[in-house]
């Protein structure tokens, strides 16, 4: 599981007669980031769990073929196996993440020689990352049931958040789905309790029998890919938590390379965060001028974060294995390029680190 997906975000207080300022000031920078999401949201209605839907079906229609297993839990929630007991593969990894992105995205894998071991990439890209990586691919729905040895903890990503999450950020999105059916991505090893199962159907306001989840677990192929898969989500994430304007991001399309699966969940977890953030590059396209493109390209790339230069795994144990140490500026990609659609110029920053990726992965 991205560690990105579990951390904290801390405000800062402000004293009473230069905070009102500085509140008044974060206000209408939220406004401004806010209003053009908000516009296009209700100019143009979307449901991510309707543009997903088909490709649940063709996952689930060809689950020999592809090597997943679906199964009904006696409440009726659909569960689809991609990685635990069944083998999975590339390919279902390829499917997770357009689910995942809410059927607003694609994605490819394919050959490609940006590094001397790593040829097979995963490039995707959405007309509408906003909606697609935020309000449905960031794993942003905290799940839980039971305690102790025998609880359940987890993320759910995926268009279902955008039915039942309680969120922040939808409203800061004004974005909500209002389907009849429903799918979740989970990153587990194990299936959820069947409590926890009807909890989501209900918060989704969905009849069991039309939910779906999807099980992923980081050291299958499936899980490996699907969470490399969300290299233009963490840009996307980014973008939002250094303060850019989302309503100017107009396109983006990212790329990372394949990590070799690893047997154990830790350095499973290091080698899909390495691939993005040694081996990553996404291109966004936005409606702002030169100088606000040119700041969000610098600001873009992982080396800016004072964690970058080891291996996440080596970062995770030198930190006590609590992620809420490690500095979110971190999860992003290697190297970034942004586009001002309004002067054509593009914006270049950060570079690849193909032997931070090689120590990641395994090379002896």
């Amino acid at each position: 599981m991205a560690a990105k997906k579990k951390k904290a975000r801390a405000g800062k207080a402000a004293a009473m007669t230069p905070g009102k300022k500085k509140t008044t000031a974060i206000s209408r920078r939220r406004a401004a980031r806010s209003a053009p999401v908000r516009a296009r949201a209700a100019s143009a209605p979307l449901s991510v769990n309707t543009l997903a839907a088909p490709i649940v079906e063709n996952l689930v229609s060809n689950q020999q073929a592809l090597r997943v297993q679906v199964r009904r839990l006696s409440n009726g929630v659909r569960i689809v196996d991609a990685g635990i007991e069944a083998a999975g593969g590339l390919e279902v990894g390829r499917m997770v993440t357009e689910i995942c992105m809410g059927g607003m995205g694609r994605a490819l894998i394919r050959s490609a020689n940006l590094f001397g071991r790593w040829k097979w990439h995963i490039d995707v890209h959405s007309t509408n990352p906003v909606l697609a990586c935020l309000a449905s691919q960031y794993a942003g729905w905290s799940l839980s049931h039971g305690s102790g040895k025998d609880g359940f903890n987890a993320l759910g990503s995926g268009p279902a958040r955008a039915l039942g999450s309680r969120e922040e950020l939808f409203h800061e999105l004004a974005y909500r789905d209002s389907a009849g059916e429903a799918v979740m991505v989970i990153e587990v090893d194990r299936p959820p309790p069947l409590e926890l199962t009807q909890k989501i159907a209900d918060m989704c306001r969905v009849n069991p029998r039309r939910l779906t989840l999807i099980l992923t677990p980081t050291p299958s192929l499936a899980g490996s890919v699907q969470v490399i898969g969300r290299v233009l989500e963490v840009a996307m994430h980014k973008v939002h938590a250094i303060g850019f304007p989302l309503g100017e991001i107009v396109d983006g399309a990212a790329s990372a390379p394949l990590c070799p699966p690893a047997p154990d969940f830790l350095n499973a977890m290091g080698r899909t965060n390495d691939a993005i953030i040694f081996g990553g590059h996404v291109h966004l396209f936005v409606a702002s001028g030169d100088d606000a493109a040119q700041d969000l390209a610098n600001r873009l790339p992982s080396h800016a974060s004072r964690d970058f230069g080891k291996p996440f795994a080596q970062i995770f144990k030198d930190y006590g294995y609590d992620f809420y140490k490690i500095d979110p500026m971190l999860f992003s990609p290697a190297r970034a390029a942004v586009t001002s659609m309004k002067t054509g110029r593009t914006f270049h920053a950060g570079a690849l680190h193909e032997e931070l990726l090689d120590r990641s992965f395994g090379v002896v």
